[in-house]
């Protein structure tokens, strides 16, 4: 009897709770807290970590530091809201390192671990790029581009500032080569250590302070990324020495604790292959590689981090929609899941210096991203921060899982499921599609809330995980070359298929969405089916061959339709949604930024005006400022309203009126250091 009645009492207590929560809208998603950089100290006893909250009178996003404790205790503010980033502790713990920029330019800032004002302590003649310290704390090793003489400011501000594309490091925007520095802080004295022009990418200076890996190219075309090598700068001489020489872009760059080897990150050791990054090591006395990560099957998610003695890579992977931390032997390339989370994805922010202690993000579909500290010999985390400590208790979230289906020709194909917060199993729901990017993107067991919004109106939702997609084998992953809109059409309609034999799903009340590559595949999906009542694309691109060149394109290329229009042109004339607008009927709402550069802004706009011609149901909405991502708040917050007004009133037939942000919020007041 007495189990009875408790078991009522937390029926009870679930069931108020549950009455008090409401959906999440599009404000609430905004007005999280989000989680920034992260990096620990030495010693591993403290954390500073980056707050982005919502400003919404500024139209922009703030980011203050916090200082904590790596045991949670004792956290308070340690940087303001003046712009700063890059954050780095010095090696031997006496200072944090930032940036920021003064009258003019990005420099370097030095403020005491234990707090105080920041000082700025470059003056360079440019803005300082990446930069680096060395092991001894006396140096500050750094990227920036070439500073103009006063003759070509000069020249620029009287308007000769043409463009010569592709030549020098223009590419296709203006464009300066790069160098590598050296600034001394008892001397108070910059250094340039690189004179040959070249664009410099990844890099890292050895423990012992004598040497500098980087990978570099002497050219700056947009899609010829894999004509960077691998250089090693010898700092007794300033002499450089060219380590690689293959067909392969090399990056993450990363020195052994014995200064004679390093590993880096690529897809292959000769050629630009679409597979999944991999860790290579090299050796600079034989100037030889060897690839030690080729037992993991999924997709390298963050920087790796050596052991103290020079036998370990720990890194964070993702495997199917799942991302944990591991542990590579360097020597037997075995690999050890330290995490073992079935769920959820955890991303290792930084270690400390004996890599005893790790802090990591935690986050899944249903819980923002927080700060855990572990110990690595023995996973153990603690969770040291609550960003947004009211998300369960006042929304009702969606709830999320993992599902597998059989597509087509049999391949098994995974997404992730969302169902509303008080799903029936009684009930078919009205039903969107969601399209990922990429395409090699991935649709992963981790927050957004856009999905939580979409669920609390009522929507069942699918996200595939098409056979183009990262993080499940190699053999996943180049399964759509020379074939988007091909089988990766088919494993979103055999999953839709599934979910309508299933029972989940009404399929006379479905809608589909997609951004990138989502918007390209969503394009053709609406080209060859009337089953979905209303579409959204974002950031697409219509047309392959008016794309060619323009846009970051080298995949597509190499891979995705294979040669170029001139060689290929009824591949890129067939994979173009272009070619088959006449067969659209459902209704379309395009958006784009007008900076886009990834996908360029006249894709959407020959869409439309495609669709506009033949009368059919169609509205754009271009975005000024805005890049490949929306950066602007309140550009955020229209796109998202405008597609559910669209997908509501085309899918549901409803006259769906947007939320109002409630104007009288008052937006805090930002503190500086």
């Amino acid at each position: 009897m007495k189990t009875s009645v408790y078991t009522l009492v937390l029926l009870f207590v679930s069931t108020c709770l549950f009455a008090q929560q409401r959906e999440m809208t599009t404000d609430d998603g905004l007005d999280l807290v989000n989680l920034g950089a992260t990096i620990i100290s030495p010693d591993g006893n403290r954390i500073i970590y980056g707050k982005s909250e919502l400003d919404w009178g500024k139209n922009k996003r703030n980011t203050k530091y916090q200082i904590v404790n790596a045991d949670g205790t004792n956290d308070y503010q340690y940087i303001g809201n003046t712009a700063s980033n890059s954050l780095q502790f010095s090696p031997d713990g006496k200072y944090v390192s930032l940036k920021r920029k003064d009258d003019k330019f990005q420099q370097i800032f030095l403020i005491r671990t234990s707090g105080g004002e920041a000082v700025k302590t470059t003056s360079h003649t440019n803005s300082i790029g990446s930069y680096k310290w060395s092991q001894d704390s006396k140096n500050i090793y750094f990227v920036a581009n070439r500073t103009e003489t006063k003759e070509e400011k000069k020249e620029k501000k009287d308007g000769y500032d043409h463009v010569v594309i592709d030549e020098g490091p223009n590419g296709q925007q203006g464009a300066s080569w790069n160098y590598l520095y050296v600034y001394n802080l008892d001397e108070d004295t910059i250094k340039q250590l690189t004179t040959d022009d070249q664009r410099i990418g990844s890099w890292d200076i050895s423990p012992d302070g004598t040497k500098i890996a980087f990978t570099a190219r002497t050219e700056n075309r947009r899609n010829q990324g894999n004509l960077s090598e691998i250089y090693l700068l010898n700092l007794s001489d300033n002499s450089t020495e060219q380590l690689t020489d293959n067909n392969a872009p090399e990056n993450g760059i990363l020195w052994a604790p014995n200064s004679q080897e390093f590993i880096f990150q690529a897809n292959d050791d000769k050629e630009w292959e679409l597979r999944q990054g991999k860790l290579w090591v090299m050796n600079i006395n034989s100037k030889s590689s060897k690839l030690i990560s080729g037992s993991f099957g999924g997709s390298l998610r963050s920087g790796a981090y050596w052991s103290q003695d020079g036998k370990t890579v720990y890194f964070s992977g993702l495997l199917k929609t799942v991302t944990s931390l591991y542990s590579l032997n360097v020597a037997s390339g075995k690999l050890t899941n330290l995490s073992k989370n079935k769920t959820g994805s955890y991303r290792v922010r930084d270690m400390s210096a004996d890599r005893r202690t790790a802090v990591l993000s935690y986050d899944d579909a249903g819980t923002t991203a927080d700060l855990y500290v572990t110990s690595v010999s023995k996973f153990d985390p603690k969770k040291i921060t609550n960003l947004n400590p009211e998300l369960s208790s006042n929304f009702k979230l969606a709830k999320a899982k993992p599902i597998q289906w059989k597509s087509k020709d049999g391949l098994e194909i995974e997404g992730m499921l969302y169902l509303p917060a008080d799903y029936d199993e009684n009930r078919k729901y009205p039903f969107l599609l969601h399209i990922h990017g990429g395409p090699a993107g991935v649709f992963t067991d981790s927050y957004s809330s856009r999905y939580h919004v979409w669920a609390g109106l009522g929507y069942v939702q699918l996200c595939p995980n098409v056979r183009g997609s990262r993080g499940y084998s190699d053999e996943l992953l180049r399964g759509n070359m020379n074939d988007i809109g091909g089988q990766d059409y088919e494993d979103l309609m055999s999953g839709v298929d599934y979910l309508i034999k299933e029972n989940y799903i009404d399929e006379n009340k479905m809608a589909v969405r997609g951004w990138s590559y989502g918007g390209i595949l969503g394009g053709t999906t609406i080209t060859k089916t009337n089953r979905f009542k209303a579409a959204s694309l974002g950031a697409m691109v219509s047309d392959w061959t008016s794309e060619y060149g323009i846009g970051f394109n080298f995949d597509v290329k190499l891979w995705y339709i294979g040669g170029t229009p001139w060689e290929n042109p009824e591949a890129y004339r067939k994979m173009s949604p272009l070619t088959n607008a006449k067969n659209v009927t459902t209704p379309l709402i395009l958006f784009h930024g007008a900076n886009d550069r990834t996908d360029t802004e006249a894709q959407s706009m020959m869409f439309f005006a495609a669709l506009k011609d033949m009368g059919k149901t169609v509205r754009y909405l271009r975005f000024p400022r805005e890049p490949h991502g929306f950066r602007e708040p309140r550009h955020q917050r229209t796109r998202d309203i405008e597609e559910i007004q669209w997908i509501q009133k085309h899918t549901l037939g409803l006259d769906w009126k947007p939320w109002e942000r409630d104007k009288k919020k008052k937006e805090k007041k930002e503190d500086t250091d």
